[in-house]
C-alpha cells in the first residue's frame, strides 16, 4: 500500500478556515498538502505540479467546482478529483461524476472515508500512468525493426 508521504493532495475550497483545518489534519497523517482558494488558482497549480488527488469544493464563487473539474480534466484526464458537496447538491455531485470526477463526499466529510478515497485516487492514478507507459512501449517496439 502507498505510504501517505508519497501522496500529494490539492485542497480547493473558498472557505479558508475549512481548508486550513483539513490541510492540517491531512498533514498530520503525513500527506503532502497544498491548497487553493478557488478554481482558477487550482488550475494554475495543477499545471505546475502532479497531484495524486484533488479535493474540490463544488460550490464556490466565480469558477464553480463543475467548471473547474471540466478544465482540470481537459488539461490532464488522469487527474483524480474528489468533489465535496453540501446538502442539496447531490445531483451536481452525480453530474460531476459524469464529467470525470473520481468520487464525491458529502460535507461535512467523514475524515476516514476521505482518507480512503485519497488513497484510492493515488492508486488509480498510478495504474493509469503505468498503462499509458506500457502502451507507449508497445508502440515503440512496433515502430522499431529489430
Amino acid at each position: 500500500m502507498t505510504s501517505t508521504e508519497e501522496i500529494k493532495v490539492l485542497l480547493v475550497d473558498d472557505e479558508p478556515h475549512f481548508v486550513k483545518l483539513l490541510a492540517e489534519r491531512l498533514e498530520g497523517r503525513g500527506f503532502n498538502v497544498e491548497t487553493a482558494g478557488g478554481g482558477s488558482e487550482a488550475i494554475d497549480k495543477a499545471k505546475e505540479e502532479p497531484y495524486d488527488a484533488i479535493i474540490l469544493d463544488l460550490l464556490m464563487p466565480g469558477m464553480d467546482g463543475l467548471e473547474t473539474l471540466k478544465q482540470l480534466k481537459e488539461m490532464n484526464p488522469d487527474l483524480q478529483v474528489i468533489l465535496l458537496t453540501g446538502h442539496g447538491t447531490i445531483d451536481k455531485g452525480v453530474e460531476a461524476m459524469k464529467l470525470g470526477a473520481m468520487d464525491f463526499v458529502e460535507k461535512p466529510a467523514d475524515f476516514k472515508e476521505l482518507l480512503e478515497k485519497i488513497k484510492k485516487a493515488k492508486n488509480k492514478r498510478m495504474l493509469l500512468i503505468e498503462k499509458r507507459h506500457e502502451e507507449r512501449i508497445k508502440e515503440l517496439m512496433k515502430s522499431k525493426s529489430w
